[in-house]
């Protein structure tokens, strides 16, 4: 008979499980916590939209666009795209679903994204991000709030050594200033620039200012700031979020080299950063997008958001504690099941999570009961004939044992 090959699990996804999963799931659940605290709805949208979403919201040649995305003709000749982040799918369904009714509109979600890249630590091709938005508010104001439900989230999962970096962008007349005065100082050194920042100088020339590359930085690092051409308003709108900032206590520092390369892109752009991760130092991003809902078609209309992935996040948690069984239920005694399986519901149905022992040998069962490392165990004993129910606390620990005692005594009758 042939053997038959087992699959191997595809490149750069992974199955989530154990300690991981326990990391996985506090950082959602420290989400949703926080979420709340900040009044943000929860929203879902689908994981694969028509590919110009994401080419006209991040650009035709950024790197995502033109070499990471999951694109793919499906049997009705579309091009679909697998999502590789959420900000582009929210500003359609806000466009396509008539969200505009209810702006200003804080919202939050989570999920899986995909991106073709290299895997490495904390980076997955299928990987998970929580993300934030407020959409239909140009005042200041909803920057400080992402801003500050980001460093609450950062601080109720006990992340520390976490910085804030945060630029201004400035608005339109800022913008086009800037970038003529970049063109010029990128254009005469464009023989010291790498073969990518040649591309980014014709098409995104604000991009060369973050270029990872040793041979670009010394040009970058010399390039004029954006101080330098911010407009009275522009530069009240950054003073506005730094205060704002400053009176909810939330530390910050400037970097004036932070960018988003994207025309629509405006005023605050940030990251928080750590030393933990390596080369892999973000653990959270985002930033003012005035002209993405007009780039898609509707009417222009202010946002400002973040993403943060819930790998990175897990990676610099403590690990978080295995849940624990309250009750194990032990059935020694022959002809007992009935009666634990009652029990079981009871106990269940009573909030108190429980789990059954009644399999394999009847002398052995107590003793895997207690590898399990139950909270108390209950168990159906037979002595000299006579069914009985013993209860035993081995450390409580929450476990409301006059309940437990109350079912019992239930299950005893």
């Amino acid at each position: 008979m042939a053997r038959i090959e087992t699959p191997n699990r595809i490149r750069g996804t992974q199955d989530i499980f154990g300690e991981d999963q326990r990391r996985f799931a506090r950082v959602l659940e420290t989400f949703d916590h926080v979420r709340k605290l900040y009044c943000f709805q929860r929203v879902d949208i689908p994981v694969f939209e028509a590919t110009g979403v994401f080419a006209r919201s991040m650009g035709e040649t950024s790197d995502v666009v033109s070499k990471e995305m999951y694109t793919f003709e499906d049997k009705g000749g579309d091009l679909i795209t697998l999502r590789p982040e959420f900000t582009a799918g929210i500003c359609r369904a806000y466009v396509t679903e008539g969200w505009q009714q209810y702006a200003p509109l804080k919202l939050v979600t989570s999920g899986p994204v995909f991106r073709y890249e290299r895997p490495q630590k904390g980076r997955f091709r299928q990987f998970h991000q929580l993300d934030a938005e407020i959409l239909g508010a140009a005042e200041p104001a909803a920057d400080v709030e992402l801003l500050v439900l980001a460093d609450q989230l950062l601080r109720e999962l006990g992340i520390e050594g976490v910085t804030l970096q945060l630029n201004t962008l400035g608005d339109a007349e800022t913008r086009d200033a800037w970038r003529t005065a970049l063109v010029a100082h990128f254009a005469a050194h464009r023989d010291q620039l790498s073969e990518d920042s040649l591309v980014r100088l014709e098409k995104n020339p604000m991009r060369i200012l973050d270029s990872k590359d040793p041979q670009d930085r010394p040009i970058a690092d010399s390039a004029p700031d954006i101080d330098a051409y911010l407009t009275a308003e522009a530069a009240a709108f950054f003073k506005a979020v730094t205060d704002g900032l400053d009176a909810a206590g939330v530390q910050w520092t400037r970097n004036s080299r932070l960018v988003r390369g994207l025309d629509y892109y405006r005023h605050t752009a940030f990251e928080f950063v750590t030393d933990r991760l390596g080369a892999q130092g973000t653990v959270l991003a985002g930033g003012r997008y005035d002209g993405l809902v007009g780039n898609l078609g509707g009417p222009e209309t202010p946002g400002v958001g973040w993403a943060a992935g819930v790998e990175r996040l897990g990676m610099l948690i403590a690990e978080p504690a295995a849940e624990r069984m309250q009750v194990a239920v032990v059935v020694e005694a022959a002809g007992s099941e009935a009666a634990a399986i009652g029990l079981l519901a009871g106990l269940r149905n009573a909030g108190i999570s429980a789990e059954l022992f009644a399999s394999g040998s009847p002398r052995k069962r107590y003793d895997r009961a207690m590898k399990a490392n139950p909270a108390m165990t209950v168990s159906f004993q037979q002595r000299d004939g006579e069914v009985s129910i013993a209860q035993r606390v081995i450390d409580g620990d929450g476990v409301d044992a006059d309940a437990v005692a109350t079912l019992v005594s239930g299950a005893a009758r």
